[in-house]
């Protein structure tokens, strides 16, 4: 299926999270995406336990193995995938960020580029593109504001994913949903989860 409306399109980062944080009641103790206002305190971000791997045909041709076609695919690039997988049953969103300014690659729909670009390296040939050109990482986290600690989920992503993350910790995903708006899609998701995970 492919997601083509328009904030998601923009946002690669929290489109699903930010309409499931918005449902969330008040009081809970869920995880909400975002800046958090008291009614009279400051307002502090709220920070998502994440897991990050590099991209690397490896960790496509293992998604693709272990996880099969993408359960979504978006204009931007983005591949998402979401399975309970993670501690104790928690369903995860499992995301493949597309590099800056990624360009999908011609001839290919936006729903086949993962298909098409997996199959190419299975068969140790070339994809119509360069994966440099297409993906930079894949990021996991739980999907529908659960509780989880960084290391419980990063040992749940080793165990489905079978690689192990290349980082895990608490990031402040609106903060770089913002930075990528307003770049236009010209930064980095990866490099600035990993910036925040470093």
């Amino acid at each position: 299926m492919v997601g083509d409306r328009e904030n998601e399109a923009r946002s690669p980062v929290l489109h699903a999270a930010r309409a499931k944080a918005s449902r969330s009641a008040v009081g809970t103790n869920r995880l909400v995406i975002g800046p958090w206002c008291q009614p009279y305190g400051e307002c502090v971000p709220r920070l998502v336990p994440t897991c990050v791997w590099k991209a690397s045909p490896a960790l496509l041709l293992t998604l693709d193995e272990r996880f099969g076609e993408p359960v979504d695919a978006y204009v931007n690039g983005s591949q998402v995938w979401l399975r309970d997988d993670g501690p104790g049953g928690v369903a995860l969103e499992w995301r493949l960020h597309p590099v800056p300014g990624y360009r999908r690659p011609p001839g290919v729909a936006t729903e086949e580029v993962f298909d098409v670009v997996t199959a190419s390296l299975a068969a140790g040939e070339e994809p119509p593109v360069p994966l440099e050109r297409l993906w930079e990482g894949l990021e996991a986290f739980a999907a529908y504001d659960e509780e989880v600690e960084p290391a419980t989920l990063s040992a749940a992503c080793t165990e489905s994913l079978g690689l192990p993350p290349d980082a895990a910790g608490l990031v402040d995903h609106d903060v770089i949903g913002d930075q990528w708006e307003r770049s236009r899609g010209a930064t980095s998701i990866i490099g600035a989860l990993l910036d925040q995970l470093g």
